[in-house]
Order: C-alpha cells, then sequence, then structure tokens
C-alpha cells in the first residue's frame, strides 16, 4: 500500500489533533518542572485517546484492506506501523509512559483479533510443489532400500570365504 497524500494528510490532522486536543494532565511537578501524570490519568484519558484516534483508524485501515491480505506484511506494514507511532506521539503528549501494560493488552488484542490466522514468520503456510516434495519422500526410501540390499548382498557373498 503506497502512501498516497490524502492518507498522509489525515494522519497529519489526527496526530495534530492529538498533540493539541488534549488537555494538560494533572499531576504532581517533577524535576525540571514537567508534569508527571497519575498513574489513573494514563490509563483512562490515554486509553479514551488510544481508543478514539488510533485504533479506530487501524480499525478502519484494516477493514478496507481484503481479509486474505492480513497475515501478508507487505500489505499490514503500513496501518500497523501508524498504529505504533500513533500510540508513542499520543503518550508522548500526555506524558505517559510507553510502552505500558495498556498498549501491551491493546495489540495482544489486536493480534488476537486481526493475526490469529498467521504464521510465526508473517507468510502464509502452503504445501511445497510435489516436485520437491516427491524428492524428499522418495530419496530416504530408495537409500533405505539400496542399502538394506547392500547389506544382503554383501552377507551371502562372505559366507563362502570363511
Amino acid at each position: 500500500m503506497a502512501l498516497d497524500c490524502t492518507s498522509l494528510t489525515k494522519l497529519t490532522l489526527v496526530l495534530c489533533v492529538a498533540a493539541h486536543g488534549f488537555p494538560p494532565v494533572s499531576g504532581c511537578s517533577g524535576a525540571y518542572g514537567r508534569a508527571i501524570p497519575s498513574l489513573s490519568s494514563c490509563s483512562g484519558a490515554y486509553g479514551r485517546a488510544i481508543s478514539d484516534f488510533c485504533v479506530t483508524k487501524f480499525t478502519l485501515d484494516m477493514e478496507a484492506l481484503d481479509q486474505r491480505l492480513w497475515c501478508s506484511w507487505p500489505d499490514t506494514f503500513q496501518p500497523y506501523e501508524e498504529l505504533t507511532n500513533c500510540t508513542f506521539f499520543v503518550a508522548l503528549k500526555m506524558h505517559c509512559f510507553w510502552p505500558n501494560r495498556l498498549i501491551d493488552e491493546l495489540f495482544i488484542r489486536l493480534h488476537r483479533d486481526y493475526f490469529h490466522d498467521c504464521a510465526l514468520t508473517g507468510r502464509l503456510l502452503r504445501d511445497p510443489p510435489i516436485s520437491i516434495l516427491g524428492t524428499f519422500i522418495g530419496v530416504p526410501v530408495l537409500v533405505t532400500l539400496l542399502m538394506t540390499a547392500l547389506v544382503v548382498w554383501r552377507g551371502k557373498r562372505c559366507q563362502g570365504i570363511v
């Protein structure tokens, strides 16, 4: 999937809204005067922001993609990377740690929903061509039969020389 101007504009708009549209996070002032968010604000507001901005776009991108291509890494790389970057930038703007438990649970849920039938390598599994399969089955069978015949032949040949 090529990144066209329209999707780039949409992504920029989403990130700009995410960067400026959130209320400042309340908490204690830490070193250098930076606000340290409380744990509840990072789980509640951050979870809603991730759901509204990042997961919604990822869901729309995956629904636009044919379901047979969900296991194709070249086809799903762009939406997956955009989701990862979106969660990172939202966490950065909200002064939350990234990655965190919420992100781990999100990606586990998305993998369970979208990528549960995919191979671990990211490629679709299929049987090898019959010529390769036949070679890998036939050669060991022939070698076994030839070795057995050789042992029997050598055994009969050496019996008369004792």
